[in-house]
This record gives C-alpha cells, sequence and structure tokens, in this order.
C-alpha cells in the first residue's frame, strides 16, 4: 500500500480546508485517527483549532498520543498547525495544570496586550533555522503563542505588540502559528516547500 500524508482527525481542526490545499498540490492524503495509519504515514499533518485541554482530552480518548510521539521519535515528516504548535509543547496558560504532548520543552503563553484573538495577516520574519517559509504575511487567528526554551528551535518570528515565536522547526517537525492553509499564494508556497522537502 502507497504511503500517504495523513492528516490527523482528532475531532477538531481545519480538515477540509487542508484537504483541500493539499488536493490542489497533488497530493496523495488520507484523513484518519487509526494508530497504524499515523505511525505509518508518509507525512503527518496535524491541524489546530479549538481549546487546548479539549485537544489534549480528544488525543487521549481516542489513543492517538503514543502513535503520534512514536511516528515524531522515528522520524517521520509532521507539520503541526495553529494549535497542532502549541500542544507540542509541556503545558498552557489556556488549560493550567494540562500537560501537553511535551515533544518541546517550553510553554504557551497569552497575549496580553492588544486585541485578542489576533485575527488577520502579519507578517513573518524568517531565522536562520528555516528551510519552508519566507518572510511574507500570514494568516492568525490566535490569543496564545508558544515559549519554547529553546530559542534554536525557532524558525520565524513576529510581532503582536511583542515579537512571538511563529514557527518552528527541529529535524522531522516543522510546526507554525498561523494558518498557511487560509493564506493564499504564501500558504500555497509553504505547502508546496515542506512537502517537497519532507
Amino acid at each position: 500500500m502507497t504511503k500517504k500524508t495523513v492528516i490527523i482527525d482528532y475531532d477538531a481542526g481545519n480538515l477540509k480546508s487542508i484537504g483541500n490545499m493539499l488536493k490542489f498540490l497533488g497530493e496523495d492524503f488520507v484523513i484518519s485517527s487509526q494508530a497504524d495509519v499515523i505511525k505509518n504515514a508518509k507525512r503527518i499533518i496535524f491541524p489546530g483549532q479549538g481549546h487546548f485541554r479539549q485537544s489534549m482530552e480528544n488525543l487521549e480518548r481516542k489513543k492517538l498520543i503514543e502513535p503520534i510521539k512514536t511516528a515524531l521519535h522515528y522520524g517521520i515528516p509532521f507539520l503541526g498547525i495553529c494549535l497542532g504548535l502549541q500542544i507540542l509543547f509541556e503545558k498552557s496558560e489556556e488549560a493550567p495544570n494540562c500537560e501537553g504532548l511535551s515533544v518541546l520543552k517550553g510553554e504557551v503563553k497569552k497575549f496580553n496586550s492588544g486585541k485578542v484573538p489576533q485575527i488577520g495577516w502579519n507578517k513573518i520574519q524568517t531565522t536562520q533555522n528555516n528551510t519552508f517559509l519566507k518572510d511574507d504575511f500570514f494568516y492568525f487567528v490566535n490569543s496564545y503563542y508558544v515559549d519554547p526554551y529553546d530559542k534554536t528551535v525557532v524558525s520565524s518570528t513576529a510581532n503582536y505588540e511583542i515579537d512571538f515565536c511563529a514557527s518552528i522547526q527541529k529535524d522531522n517537525l516543522t510546526a507554525v502559528q498561523f494558518h498557511p492553509e487560509k493564506s493564499a499564494n504564501a500558504g500555497m508556497e509553504f505547502f508546496r516547500l515542506w512537502i517537497a522537502g519532507s
């Protein structure tokens, strides 16, 4: 059976828009919550929308935490989007006493100034630790941002009252705070580069 890109279905996330983007790019994909499909994926996309605690509870209920961590451990290319970036970390101010996937050390913090949530286009500035992004405008919808303890994983930043981490990259792991599937040509180019390079 040909391996496919797997969009993880955990009862949250913008599955249809991401699927439409992959279809437009000619990428063979499947939407799944099955452990064996995830563990044997060609690459994985973890879409994110919703609440930190609810998403972790959904992952636990569907028994997806171990398959995701196993896939990451064995080097399957992984893309986290929005909340899919945040739950990679240890904890979030959105859900005190709720542990994230703890794949990366750090925490998720809430913007404490400006209009929250941030909704709309914001320009990112890439770092040297970046393979798939270009300095461009991307579409954000977020009240929270990640604060990685290891700053070398940051692949781009943006500014919303403060400079914050807009994306991370480490080995087979890529994750973005913005929504590339809603970011027009810039988002399409990002997906194209990530697929080609992963």
